[in-house]
């Protein structure tokens, strides 16, 4: 090769040098240009994103706040669940393990064949849950033999306690776990042991209680599996509440209440905050949170007392003679009585052919409105709505919180009705006297609540607008409004509810307390439930509702509030086909009007006189 050829030759590779040179330099220019923005542009972000797949932020189910009574007792406490679970892969023998564990703790059939299905369906590193709601003894034998239980750990939760049990379950209510409906897109309520309020209290307050959520931060693999926990938020504590309820009060209501099917309410006649609400008979609310079976759901709804229902709050009742105070107010508030006015009762008031009845036969005679309330006739209060008419009737119950929309703080509490003029003709039918007359007795339309019953008697009471409510009241309560009816028109009525019980001729002796230095007015009332028909009457042997089957007994009704000169406790009783207010009703409203006045929880009776003897009536 000459000379010329080599320089040729060196000319060559050494462009093509420069040009791989070239090629070189710009792939790892580029490749540095992409580390450099990799790293010191975009690191932080890849950083996050490392961690998001090494690190798994999970919640942690918040803390339910406690439910007090006003004392500061516990009525809706916390406590530790144990759970027992299983994991497979810590395991060579799941069933082996299942037959050493239901040795110590049974394992039901049905439980076990979820538990298998889950153990196949799922990773071999999740745990599947084997018992729920373990004892104590339950626990701590597990754990005593868990060297023989390969793949069985324990974990602790929290569970809903209530310790008074059905006492309290009306008001306070109950927890379970959320349903399909409840999952809103919210991740808290899909966290295991998740609980919200399914009634009561529970319900009502549940953005208070149910605190908020705390964060668990892990280290996983690539599998998921969990290699160790990283760090722990603890989330917020709910609220505690406090409420107006005396719990041992509400013991006391319902032994006084037994067997009936009946319902109680004890009001602060000066504020409104409920001291007791009893309906009877209850129910265990721990039994939502742990599950209700077929069978005692079956039990329940099947039970014609309905232990489900708070029927202080959603029973409705025609208030019979109870509503014949209001009747009172209403007529001397319009005019259309007066104090010195009597009213005949011959024992029965005719009006066109129809003929009304008194509850004696032989009539009372002369009347005033005192008298009129003492006896509970009849024909005065008949004659007395005849002049005064329906709609100013229902305008003197609205005053005094009755068919009134409920401002009391739980769910579900019912208007009721006080039926006007206007309501019968939107139905499409004409009101009629007749229709008035019945009202004149807490007949006919009306439909009331215990809790509105016993808001009435409080109203006249006090002479004001209480508004009932269960949450205790933070501080200083703000007075209520006057309700703007005459002391003279409410000293009558009180006067009448006084004679009622103290009087020896009033309808209600068996309701006078045995307390030294208080005396207690009230009211009786027996309302017909169903049409009997003489066959059925003459089965059962004659006109005593008595010996009628019990779901065609008439209601029986009383209210009542003490001290006289001092209102300080207002209470309303129902007992579901009672038959008569002044035999069923009034000793039960006695014996919880003197267990109210023993614990006397409003510090009422310090400022009675030293020698005993009840100050002056007005």
């Amino acid at each position: 090769m000459g000379r010329r050829d080599r320089a040729i030759r060196s000319a060559l590779f050494t462009r093509r040098a420069l040009v791989l040179a070239g090629a070189e330099l710009a792939v790892f220019g580029g490749l540095a240009a992409k580390l450099y923005h990799v790293q010191m542009i975009e690191g932080q972000r890849y950083t996050l994103l490392a961690d998001k797949n090494r690190v798994s932020a999970r919640l942690t189910t918040p803390v339910r706040g406690r439910i007090l009574d006003r004392a500061g007792v516990a009525i809706a406490n916390n406590k530790p669940n144990w759970r027992a679970e299983i994991v497979a892969e810590q395991t060579d023998d799941v069933e082996g393990t299942l037959d050493a564990y239901s040795q110590i703790v049974p394992i039901p059939d049905r439980d076990r064949a979820r538990i298998l299905r889950q153990v196949r369906e799922q990773r071999r590193f999740v745990p599947v849950l084997v018992h729920d709601f373990l004892t104590w003894d339950q626990m701590a034998a597990i754990q005593i033999h868990a060297p023989d239980l390969a793949g069985i750990v324990v974990d602790v939760g929290q569970t809903r306690e209530y310790p008074f049990g059905p006492e309290l379950a009306h008001v306070v209510g109950y927890v379970a776990p959320p349903g399909t409906r409840d999952l809103n897109g919210d991740p808290v309520l899909a966290l295991p042991g998740m609980r919200i309020g399914r009634a009561g209290v529970e319900l009502y307050r549940e953005g208070e209680l149910r605190g908020q959520a705390g964060e668990v931060q892990l280290e996983v693999n690539a599998a998921g599996r969990v290699i160790r926990e990283l760090e722990r938020q603890d989330g917020a504590l709910g609220d505690d509440i406090n409420l107006s309820l005396d719990a041992n009060l509400q013991g006391d209501v319902l032994k006084v209440l037994g067997d009936e099917s009946a319902s109680a309410v004890v009001l602060d006649a000066q504020n409104g905050e409920v001291l007791a609400m009893a309906s009877n008979p209850s129910f265990d609310p721990t039994l939502f949170d742990q599950g209700v079976t077929e069978a005692q759901w079956v039990a329940w709804t099947s039970d014609r007392k309905a232990p489900l229902i708070n029927k202080a709050i959603t029973g409705l009742y025609a208030p019979g003679s109870t509503f014949k105070p209001t009747v009172a107010l209403a007529g001397l508030h319009a005019g259309t009585i007066t104090p010195e006015d009597t009213i005949f009762c011959p024992g029965y008031l005719d009006l066109g052919a129809q003929r009304f009845h008194c509850w004696r036969l032989g009539g009372h005679g002369n009347l005033n409105v005192v008298g009129g309330l003492k006896n509970s006739c009849d024909v005065f209060f008949y004659e007395t709505a005849r002049r005064t008419g329906i709609d100013k009737i229902a305008a003197m119950a609205n005053r005094l919180g009755l068919g009134v929309a409920p401002t009391i703080d739980l769910p579900g509490a019912r208007k009721g009705l006080t039926p006007t003029r206007e309501w019968r003709e939107s139905e499409g039918k004409a009101w009629n006297i007749g229709d008035t007359i019945n009202c004149g007795i807490g007949q006919g339309y009306l439909q009331l609540t215990p809790l509105q019953l016993s808001t009435m008697v409080a109203r006249i009471a006090s002479g004001n607008a209480i508004e009932p409510r269960v949450k205790l009241a933070d501080g200083e309560s703000q007075q209520p409004a006057p309700l703007g009816i005459s002391e003279r028109d409410l000293g009558l009525v009180r006067q009448g509810m006084w004679e009622v019980v103290n009087d020896p001729h009033g309808t209600a002796p068996l309701a006078k307390l045995d307390f030294p230095g208080v005396e207690m007015a009230g009211k009786t009332g027996s309302t017909q439930v169903r049409r009997v028909s003489r066959a059925l009457r003459e089965a059962a042997g004659g006109f005593n509702s008595m010996t009628l089957p019990w779901e065609f007994r008439p209601h029986a009704l009383f209210i009542c509030y003490a001290p006289f000169n001092n209102p300080r406790y207002a209470c309303a009783v129902v007992v579901e086909h009672g038959n008569g207010g002044a035999a069923a009703a009034a000793p039960l409203a006695r014996d919880i009007m003197t267990a109210t006045l023993t614990r006397d929880p409003l510090g009422a009776l310090k400022n009675l006189p030293p020698d005993g003897t009840a100050p002056e009536k007005g």
